[in-house]
């Protein structure tokens, strides 16, 4: 099996297992936060996909990313800031946030999966060994500590959307 290979299947397993979790969830579902210290869905989708496109697109392949591009960003009420993506927010922060609709959510999501797929569909394992130079950093990077660090953040997220669609509603994304 191919480096690459790994990588696709580590992506795809989690994004089919978040695709199962999101089925049948309403707004009020995916905005609700369990407490006032914890992410809703929506946030973590949101933040889970905004990593992906800014990996992706900025980092690896210096486009401009989706959010901006594909006029995201107005759609979700927020800034074409390309490198917002909820990192470091404050409690406050996240609870401020107001979730867009479903429809919303979920087309800036495929979007960008789509996106990835794409990418990802054209990289060799002779590309993993490559370096990119990612915004704003000076120091080039590996392709494929990039790529780990992305699987890595969507894995996690990826988890924590499915543990609160078990929370919130049961193993329904499981069965």
């Amino acid at each position: 099996m191919a480096a690459t290979d790994v990588i696709k299947t580590a992506l795809e397993r989690n994004w089919g297992m978040v695709d199962r979790a999101l089925e049948g969830l309403d707004d009020a579902t995916l905005a609700r936060q369990p407490n006032s210290e914890s992410n809703s869905i929506a946030w973590l989708l949101w933040h889970m996909t905004r990593v992906v496109d800014r990996f992706i697109n900025t980092q690896l392949q210096t486009k401009t990313q989706l959010w901006i591009q594909d006029g995201w960003h107005q759609k979700f009420g927020m800034s074409d800031d390309d490198a917002e993506n909820g990192r470091g927010w404050s409690q406050e922060q996240v609870a401020a946030w107001v979730a867009p609709p479903r429809d919303v959510l979920l087309g800036y999501y495929q979007a960008t999966t789509a996106s990835a797929r794409e990418y990802l569909a054209n990289l060799s394992d002779a590309d993993l060994d490559s370096s990119v130079t990612p915004p704003p950093a000076n120091e080039p990077r590996p392709v494929h500590e990039m790529l780990g660090i992305m699987v890595y953040d969507n894995v996690v997220h990826g988890g924590q959307i499915a543990y609160l669609r078990g929370y919130f509603g049961g193993l329904g994304w499981f069965v």
